[in-house]
């Protein structure tokens, strides 16, 4: 067992080094610029998708908000792991715009909540979905461009879910329905 850990140790450090000698050094502005950017916007989303998952009414919201912590939370791993092999530094907590955000959407309850967390989670990721398609297509490809081509099906995928969430709880305020949890059926 011990021999197996070791050779496991072993070839996690000849990835490591691999990979930190294959590092673009060093990185253009806007890649840096993108980076910080994505690491603030998916540090607010997961702690919005935490908050949602405590405040959320409807199971479809407390559902996707689970999906945005789950993913946006490994995608910052990702993140900060080419950021080290690039001696960038992202920040450690959402901006100030977003923690405003949050301040916020945190004092609406019920229904109203759902529908605005998934009214911002629509727009925030109509944005993201825009700013990782451009930098995918960079002209120099690099480890940069290559998280935001692998991460770019993901927010594709949480772009429509959003979409039809959002469509969900903004027709249950239409329709005057006062929601209990559930979708009805």
């Amino acid at each position: 067992m011990s021999m197996r850990l070791a050779a496991a140790v072993f070839l996690a450090a000849m990835s490591a080094a691999a990979f930190a000698q294959k590092a673009d050094s060093p990185l253009a502005r806007g890649d840096v610029k993108f980076m910080q950017k994505a690491a603030a916007d998916g540090m607010a989303e997961v702690e919005l998708g935490r908050m949602a998952q405590q405040k959320a009414m409807r199971d479809e919201v407390k559902q996707f908000a689970a999906r945005m912590v789950e993913d946006h939370g490994k995608a910052g791993e990702e993140l900060k792991r080419i950021a080290a092999a690039h001696n960038v530094q992202l920040p450690a907590a959402p901006d100030e715009k977003h923690r405003k955000y949050i301040e916020k959407i945190g004092k609406q309850v019920g229904p109203d909540f759902d529908r605005e967390y998934m009214k911002h989670m629509l727009s925030e990721h109509e944005q993201d979905v825009k700013e990782f398609r451009e930098h995918a297509k960079a002209r120099k490809p690099n480890a940069v461009s290559a998280f935001a081509a692998a991460t770019l099906p993901t927010l594709e995928a949480h772009l429509q879910s959003a979409r039809a969430t959002y469509d969900i709880t903004a027709a249950s305020k239409r329709s005057g329905d006062r929601e209990t949890g559930s979708t009805k059926k």
